[in-house]
């Protein structure tokens, strides 16, 4: 029982195709973890009904199959493994069940697409945890695709209809849902000694972090329209970019706690360290112009500060993106989309022609100036992860008392006879 590598597909002969596409990323899916053709059979066989086993495991199979080629599909392949996934776990829940005792009867495998990495954990617990969490990549994956089509020119920005746009949002917060909802009422029923031997990117802290990164997105796509009309006041731009940094701030305190040694936990905190220097400058220069209205020298001058800011934080932020794109694994450098579509000129232009007016003022005060760059104000936090529960358990499991199944002498050798026929044909 434990994590470990899978071998190579060279060696096998039969193992899956490598992913060789480098991605494009606007929402960023820290790793989708697939499973693996696991033995559930023979672990269960007599303890509960063949009906009950047989559903069991072509529902597992099904989503193996489904799950292989997702990085390859389209939002219609995303929806159908989601489908499968959805019908999955009420069956699956049945062996978390105290009254079952089947908790650590199966052995279940998962393996991550970008490097074939496994991890296999007799835990029904584990199972189920990884569902959830699969749910919520597939989220994040699904309002990627809706960002970035897959039919557009790599590195060239493609028109997104707003009402795509909201839906994306739909698919970030529902992917916050599962993710909340597995932090703070799922990892609370797995015992310690089992979560002590999840990967990484099962840790709460990492789990919580990429829901909070979701409704950092969701404030992203909101600032990115309301940037395009011309009803919404610099007072609400402003908020959503204060709001936004926030966000990102939080995901980044819950890594703090976190093992981000591996691949996974770099590239996650380089995204946010990216998008945390963006959602910064925009900030500071949706302030710089509400100050700017103030009309007096120090507001003048507490404005040119803050473009100044949203400036430098502007060219970091173009390393940290190139940073976070050469990271393993690599992804594709994307162009610039939502609010920062127009902020690259915009934000170095303004902060020079205000310079050019309000310098003057600088020169004259230069104490003042060196002390005038003001702190960002703070808002409430307006999105909630959306609320997520458990499925009751698959009515299957109705009088299922898990003890030994009486089988007769005849079924038992023609289950191992079409078992056997099973693995020839393979």
């Amino acid at each position: 029982m434990g994590c470990g590598a899978s071998i190579p597909n060279s060696l096998g002969g039969k193992g899956r195709k490598r992913r060789s596409v480098v991605q494009e990323v606007a929402v960023f899916i820290p790793t989708i973890r697939v499973p693996v053709a696991t033995d559930i059979v023979h672990p269960l066989r007599g303890l509960v009904s063949k009906d009950l086993l047989d559903r069991l495991a072509t529902l597992r199979s099904t989503v193996v199959l489904l799950a292989e080629d997702i990085y390859y599909g389209d939002i219609s392949a995303v929806s159908e493994l989601q489908r499968v996934l959805e019908e999955y776990l009420p069956v699956v829940l049945g062996l978390t069940a105290k009254e079952s005792r089947l908790e650590a009867s199966v052995q279940f495998r998962w393996m991550t697409l970008d490097d074939d990495r496994e991890c296999c954990l007799a835990s029904a617990w584990y199972e189920v945890l990884s569902v959830v969490h699969l749910m919520a990549m597939l989220a994040l994956f699904e309002a990627n695709l809706k960002l970035i089509p897959r039919n557009g020119q790599n590195g060239i920005e493609t028109n997104v209809s707003e009402d795509s746009k909201k839906d994306v949002v739909d698919s970030l917060l529902r992917a916050s849902g599962y993710l909340d909802y597995s932090v703070h009422r799922l990892l609370v029923q797995i015992p310690a000694q089992i979560k002590t031997t999840f990967p990484s990117y099962l840790q709460e802290g990492m789990l919580e972090a990429i829901s909070i990164q979701a409704l950092a997105q969701c404030v992203e796509i909101q600032l990115g329209l309301a940037s395009e009309c011309d009803k919404a006041t610099l007072s609400v731009k402003r908020r959503l970019a204060c709001e936004q940094v926030s966000y990102f701030s939080q995901a980044h305190y819950c890594l703090s706690g976190c093992d981000t040694s591996d691949s996974y936990g770099k590239k996650l905190l380089l995204f946010l360290k990216w998008k945390w220097m963006d959602a910064k400058a925009v900030a500071y220069y949706y302030h710089a112009l509400v100050l700017d209205k103030g009309g007096g020298p120090n507001n003048h001058i507490s404005a040119v500060c803050c473009l100044s800011a949203a400036d430098d934080l502007l060219s970091e932020s173009k390393r940290a993106c190139l940073s976070f794109c050469l990271a393993n694994p690599v992804t594709r450098v994307p162009p610039p989309w939502g609010v920062m579509k127009n902020m690259h000129k915009k934000i170095p232009d303004v902060a020079y022609k205000k310079f050019q007016i309000y310098g003057h003022l600088l020169e004259q005060d230069k104490a003042s100036a060196l002390q005038s760059l003001p702190d960002l104000p703070e808002f409430p936090l307006s999105l909630r992860p959306e609320g997520y529960d458990f499925p009751c358990t698959g009515s299957i499991w109705e009088n299922v008392d898990c003890q030994p199944q009486i089988q007769s002498l005849m079924e038992h050798l023609k289950e191992d006879d079409e078992e056997a026929g099973n693995k020839m044909i393979v």
